[in-house]
């Protein structure tokens, strides 16, 4: 006897699952379609389907494959936006924030405390003090609890004590906060999980080609499935364009010119051992231009970020060696012992949409986000910062909404909590208990639930079945088998780079960017995936060019040549 699925579709994302949203999606009309598969789409598919429409969504690639995997990972207000006085925008990210770490994903997002260092006694002081004081007041304005403690004034004593590799002569003095942090890819690959359990059709690697209309309205999209090259229509009622750096792209296929543009803004970072210098604290560094962030990342440090015009390729932004360079000279302005190009492990570099028209200058472009409909039946979502995604899904769809013919309920998602959020922290006071019971270190457990909450104990069955996935991967010490199996078993892990570069964060973290790690990884994922081994071969080959071509890129002295030599690289396409 069949099982009647009533409120959920699945609670997983394999080869099986998106075979069946493929399905669905050409099967009937969909209330809602969403095009783009970033934090912004994954957001308004969770929002659309948690108000119980019938939605769709596809992307062209993978999962938080452009900008969402490759931002600054903080889930915060914005310091320097209040000395640009835009608090409206401040207040709704850290009431977001607020969110975020207490009830939508305390197993993905995680308080982190900055230091700002001071070079002048008392006028720097009082201002940065009073920006602070009015951060911690605008938390509190969401109606709970900003889920972190306050800002604190430290003396020079105090703060070399905590962070004793600072240059002694860099400071005299400094002021702490709390904003919080997050794998961003890993959140979008989850919200695009959530986003399914509650009944949405989700595909990814299936690019949108064109908008079918009957006379000026829009009422679907010509699909091409990049993994099978089928191609086919999806026909929806409204259709919300979420492509992000890829908006005016997106727009023109509809052969109308758009009401705004949307500009990239290139922001480059540097992945560095934690060993490399000591503090127990990040950092927050003014610069000409903007500010710089050090944030504590594991076993490592992130650093960044640039903030430069790009009209290159949107799919491989690259980093070039004054990138690099211009992060380790501020940097180094206040460490005690500089880094090199030999401290750099990692190197990523990403698009900000930016709304065109306020600036020349992409660091004062605005980071708001304007929902419009561009053309009936077409809504567009652009700008914004990752942090307020939820507010962008909920506009979008408020305005999708607002054009049907149906007494639909309002956004839901403030009280929808993400896939192993619930009982995370029962989860995690049970910790010690559950490595025992598995025969696994603590630390292994600890890294596990703060990546997949209490869909955890899915990964420790099938380190059950197979102890040998309890191992870690080659040169990525952190991760482990049962991990790449679950990524293609569980969450849309389609290609071996899905893996080393969004599922887990090997890429950037592994000081051979995943070299070692691919050949271990593509075997197991062929166990999923049927791959043969000429198969296997293909897909290791392909990311080993990847890793060349980036590391190479890194090494030119300008955005033209870095990006003639990332696009040396061949792009996956596994059918035409």
């Amino acid at each position: 006897m069949s099982t009647l699925k009533t409120v959920t579709r699945s609670s997983k994302l394999g080869p099986e699952d998106r075979a069946a949203a493929i399905n669905a999606l050409k099967d009937k009309e969909l209330d809602i379609l969403v095009v783009g598969g970033g934090i912004v789409g994954t957001g308004s598919a969770l929002d659309a389907a948690t108000r119980g429409l019938r939605v769709g969504m596809v992307e062209a690639r993978d999962w938080a494959s452009g900008t969402s995997s490759r931002s600054s990972k903080l889930v915060h207000g914005g310091i320097r936006y209040l000395e640009q006085l835009d608090f409206r925008l401040v207040r709704e990210a850290l009431k977001e924030r607020g969110l975020l770490l207490q009830r939508l994903a305390p197993h993905l997002v995680k308080p982190v405390r900055f230091l700002y260092p001071l070079q002048k006694r008392v006028i720097e002081r009082v201002y940065v003090g009073a920006g602070m004081l009015l951060y911690d007041i605008f938390s509190y304005t969401g109606g709970r609890p900003p889920g972190v403690p306050h800002h604190r004034h430290l003396s020079k004593r105090q703060v070399m004590r905590m962070a004793p590799s600072l240059a002694n002569d860099a400071l005299i003095g400094g002021i702490t906060y709390y904003d919080a942090q997050v794998d961003d890819a890993r959140y979008v690959s989850v919200l695009a999980r959530t986003a399914s359990f509650y009944g949405a059709h989700v595909a990814s690697r299936v690019r949108v080609e064109g908008f079918i209309k009957v006379g000026q309205r829009v009422v679907g999209v010509h699909a091409h499935d990049l993994e099978t090259g089928e191609k086919f229509d999806i026909r929806a009622k409204q259709v919300v364009n979420a492509t992000g750096v890829w908006t005016d792209d997106t727009q023109a296929m509809v052969g109308e010119r758009g009401q705004f543009k949307v500009r990239a803004s290139k922001g480059v970072h540097l992945v560095v051992p934690r060993d490399r210098f000591q503090s127990k604290l990040g950092l927050l560094l003014r610069t000409e231009k903007s500010v710089l962030f050090v944030i504590p990342w594991g076993r490592h440090w992130l650093i960044g970020t640039t903030d430069t015009d790009w009209n290159l390729d949107k799919a491989h932004p690259a980093a070039t060696a004054a990138d690099i360079d211009y992060i380790l000279e501020h940097v180094n302005s206040v460490l005690a012992v500089p880094l090199t190009r030999d401290d750099v492990e990692g190197v990523f570099a990403g698009l900000r949409p930016l709304l065109a028209g306020e600036s020349d200058q992409t660091s004062k472009l605005s980071r708001e986000h304007i929902v419009a409909h561009s053309v009936p039946g077409l809504v567009v979502v652009a700008g914004g910062k990752w942090t307020t995604y939820r507010i962008m899904a909920k506009d979008a769809i408020d305005e999708a909404v607002a054009a049907l013919d149906a007494n639909v309920p309002p956004s839901a998602t403030e009280d929808i909590a993400l896939l192993g959020a619930e009982g995370y922290t029962a989860a995690w006071n049970k910790r010690a208990k559950i490595a025992r019971a598995f025969g696994v270190h603590k630390v292994r457990i600890e890294h596990l639930l703060n990546r997949y909450g209490t869909m955890t104990d899915e990964l420790l069955d099938l380190i059950r079945e197979d102890p040998s996935l309890g191992e870690a991967l080659p040169g990525a010490d952190d991760y482990i088998g049962a991990e790449v199996v679950y990524a293609a078993s569980h969450e849309s892990a389609l290609h071996l780079e899905d893996v080393l570069a969004r599922r887990t964060r090997i890429s950037i973290e592994a000081w051979d960017r995943g070299v070692s790690a691919a050949p271990v990884a593509a075997a197991l994922m062929a166990r999923v995936h049927g791959w043969d081994q000429e198969r296997v071969d293909k897909e290791v080959n392909n990311y080993l060019k990847r890793v060349a071509a980036e590391r190479e890129s890194q090494t030119m002295p300008d955005d033209a040549s870095a990006d003639r030599v990332r696009l040396e690289a061949p792009d996956i396409v596994s059918a035409t």
